[in-house]
């Protein structure tokens, strides 16, 4: 059904309990990657750093949202390596490209090398956020897979089916979304993603998928076009 998706990541679905990576999910997500792209599906990865840093640990600190957004952009690099070194362990090609100049770690990001990566059936990781402060890594997932002309954003949760009309784990009359325009995602405060990054999407015609990445088989369901979590595209 999509030839062509962009994954977007959190940071805290890589880690456990006590570590910032969960080697196990890690070799979990490479087999059902490598399953897709077996089947010819191109893959963009953009990660986030909250298993490193979190906005809340920063505030603590009293940094200011530069600096502590500066962090978080090279957390998304580490995460984005981990990812690769994980995924090659495990027999999948992958690229990464980072928004902020690292040149020693990995290339910057361009579209045009990274769908030469896409064709050549790499996996590409993008880290970084958008390289700027200010920008949420919704807002990244969404430049990224307008750049490289992505069908789908596949927007992984933890432990979360969809999107609700409330917190399912607070409120037990909170009701799942099957389809959600960008507009009324926003209009009604559901949390999904940024203005910019919606504004992003519907411009130039990008659906996000929601779904459960706790059973990773999820990403092969909603590629193969099965009713899985919750869309959301434009339209009125």
């Amino acid at each position: 059904m999509y030839k062509r998706i962009l994954l977007k990541l959190s940071g805290e679905a890589l880690e456990t309990a006590d570590n910032a990576f969960n080697p196990v999910l890690l070799k979990d997500l490479a087999d059902v990657l490598k399953k897709l792209t077996s089947q010819g599906v191109q893959i963009g990865i953009v990660v986030g750093g909250g298993n490193i840093i979190r906005g809340k640990f920063a505030s603590q600190l009293g940094l200011p949202r530069v600096k502590a957004d500066n962090m978080g952009m090279l957390a998304t690099v580490i995460n984005a390596l981990a990812l690769q070194g994980a995924f090659e362990a495990n027999g999948l090609k992958a690229y990464v490209q980072t928004a902020v100049e690292i040149n020693k770690v990995a290339d910057i990001a361009n579209a045009d090398i990274a769908i030469e990566h896409l064709n050549n059936g790499e996996v590409v990781i993008f880290g970084g956020g958008t390289g700027n402060p200010y920008f949420s890594t919704d807002s990244a997932a969404a430049l990224r897979a307008s750049e490289i002309g992505a069908d789908v954003i596949l927007m992984a949760k933890n432990c979360v089916d969809g999107v609700y009309s409330a917190d399912p784990k607070k409120d037990a009359s909170a009701v799942k979304y099957d389809f959600l325009t960008y507009q009324e995602m926003l209009d009604k405060k559901l949390g999904v993603m940024d203005l910019t990054a919606a504004s992003m999407c519907e411009e130039n015609n990008i659906e996000t998928i929601v779904f459960n990445m706790n059973d990773l088989d999820n990403i092969i369901r909603v590629v193969n076009g099965e009713k899985v979590g919750t869309v959301v595209k434009g339209g009125n």
